[in-house]
C-alpha cells in the first residue's frame, strides 16, 4: 500500500464543472452524462440504475468481499409551488435546508419550455415601504416568493410565460476558490466529494497500483431526498465508505482542513469494523483527521441499510462550513480525503469472510470486552478487566 499523488488542479477543474451543473434532486440527468463522461475519459467501466445511479467498477485481485465508496450527484432546490396573482412564483424546497439561505438566491426555474432566470426575496423586500417589518417578518418558504425575469403582473401573465406548478428551480452556486485555497460555494454537499472521488479514481488509474479486491465506485441521485444508495448497490459489495460534509461548527469536533471520520449520524453508529480500520488507515499514514458525532445529520449509508443490505458502513467527511447554506471547504481537506480514499482501495477487506452473507460463529469478529461478562454491579470493575480483541 502506498500514498498516491492526487493532482489538486484536477480536482478543482472537475468541481468547478460540476458545480456548474445544476442538480436539484430529481433533476439530475445532466451531472450524471458529465460523471459518465469523466469515468470513460479513465477506461472505468460503470452502469447506469433506471433512474441513473452510477456503479462504476475497479478490478481487483479478487471479486469478493468487494468493497463500495459512495457519493451523490444530487443538490438542494426547490419547486414552483403555486403561481401567485402578484405574478410571481411561491416555492417548496427539495430536500431539508432553510429558507434563510434562500433569500437572495438567484436561480433558474425550469420551464418546459425554457429556463427561466428570477431571485427569491422576502415578501417585504424594501426597506423603503416595510421599515422594521423587513426585520421582523417570519422567516420560513411561505414567506419567500420568486421574482421571475419577466414582465408577469397575474397568474395568466406567468402561464403566458410557461410558468407552472411542478417546475424545478436550482440555485446559483456562486462558486470562488480564493488564492489561499479556501472554495465558498453552495452545492459543496456532495460535489465537492464527488470530485474527490472522480480524482481518486484518476490517481489510481494513473499509478497503476494492483487493489486486492473489486471497488465500486457508486454515484446516487437522491441523497438529499432519502432514497440515496438504497437501489444501486449488488450483492457481492460487502463494506461501503460513504462521502458526504463534514459540519464545522461549535459544538461538533470536525476537521476545518482535514478527514472527519463521522462514528455516528442520526440514524446511529457505523459499522464498528470498518470504521476502526478507516481510523487505523488515518493513523498509520499520518493523515489530517477527527473523529466526530452528527446529531442531524443522514447519509447514503442510511438509505443502504434501510432497503435491506447487510453491508458494513462507515461515514468519511470533507470540510464543510455552513452545511446546507453558503457552504465552504479548503483543497486540503479535498486532498486529504482522495489520500484516504486511494489508501482504502488499497487496503484488504474488513473481513474475508464477508464473502458469504451468512456463515458460521467461528471467526466471527470481536470488540474490546470485559474478561469476566458477568460482573457484579455491587463491586467496581478494574481496568485489568478489559482486554483488547487484539491483546
Amino acid at each position: 500500500m502506498k500514498q498516491i499523488k492526487i493532482d489538486p488542479d484536477y480536482t478543482k477543474k472537475v468541481l468547478a464543472e460540476l458545480i456548474s451543473i445544476p442538480s436539484p434532486s430529481g433533476y439530475t440527468d445532466q451531472v450524471v452524462h458529465y460523471v459518465c463522461d469523466k469515468l470513460s475519459e479513465l477506461g472505468i467501466p460503470f452502469e447506469l440504475t433506471r433512474r441513473g445511479a452510477i456503479r462504476a467498477t475497479l478490478k481487483g485481485k479478487s471479486s469478493s468481499p468487494a468493497k463500495s465508496i459512495v457519493a451523490h450527484l444530487d443538490t438542494l432546490g426547490a419547486m414552483v409551488k403555486s403561481l401567485k396573482s402578484n405574478g410571481r412564483l411561491s416555492i417548496a424546497p427539495i430536500g431539508h435546508w432553510s429558507s434563510r439561505f434562500a433569500e437572495g438566491g438567484r436561480v433558474l426555474i425550469f420551464t418546459e419550455k425554457e429556463p427561466k432566470r428570477g431571485t427569491v426575496l422576502p415578501l417585504k423586500a424594501s426597506g423603503h415601504t416595510y421599515n422594521e417589518e423587513i426585520d421582523t417578518q417570519e422567516t420560513s418558504w411561505e414567506h419567500i416568493e420568486v421574482r421571475v425575469d419577466e414582465n408577469t403582473e397575474s397568474v395568466e401573465d406567468l402561464k403566458k410565460h410557461s410558468f407552472e406548478v411542478g417546475d424545478f428551480i436550482a440555485f446559483d452556486p456562486n462558486f470562488e476558490i480564493t488564492p489561499n485555497g479556501f472554495i465558498n460555494s453552495r452545492h459543496l454537499d456532495n460535489k465537492a466529494g464527488v470530485a474527490s472521488l472522480l480524482s481518486t479514481a484518476k490517481s489510481v488509474v494513473d499509478s497503476g497500483v494492483d487493489l486486492p479486491t473489486n471497488a465500486h465506485l457508486l454515484f446516487t441521485i437522491m441523497e438529499e431526498v432519502g432514497s440515496g444508495a438504497s437501489a444501486v448497490l449488488h450483492g457481492d459489495v460487502a463494506e461501503m465508505l460513504s462521502i458526504d460534509n463534514s459540519t464545522v461548527a461549535p459544538g461538533q469536533n470536525s476537521s476545518p482542513n482535514g478527514i472527519t471520520v463521522a462514528i455516528k449520524d442520526s440514524t446511529g453508529p457505523f459499522d464498528y469494523h470498518l470504521t476502526k480500520h478507516v481510523l487505523d488507515l488515518c493513523k498509520e499514514n499520518h493523515l489530517n483527521y477527527s473523529r466526530d458525532v452528527f446529531r442531524y445529520y443522514r447519509c447514503d449509508a442510511a438509505s443502504a441499510i434501510e432497503a435491506g443490505n447487510d453491508i458494513r458502513t462507515a461515514l468519511v467527511c470533507f470540510a464543510c462550513d455552513a452545511s446546507h447554506g453558503y457552504e465552504r471547504t479548503h483543497i486540503d481537506s479535498l486532498q486529504e480525503l482522495s489520500k484516504l480514499l486511494s489508501l482504502y482501495l488499497q487496503s484488504e477487506a474488513v473481513s474475508e469472510r464477508d464473502k458469504n452473507p451468512l456463515n458460521e460463529l467461528s471467526g466471527f469478529s470481536t470488540q474490546p470486552i470485559v474478561k469476566d461478562p458477568l460482573i457484579n454491579p455491587e463491586k467496581p470493575v478494574r481496568s485489568d478487566q478489559y482486554e483488547d480483541d487484539e491483546g
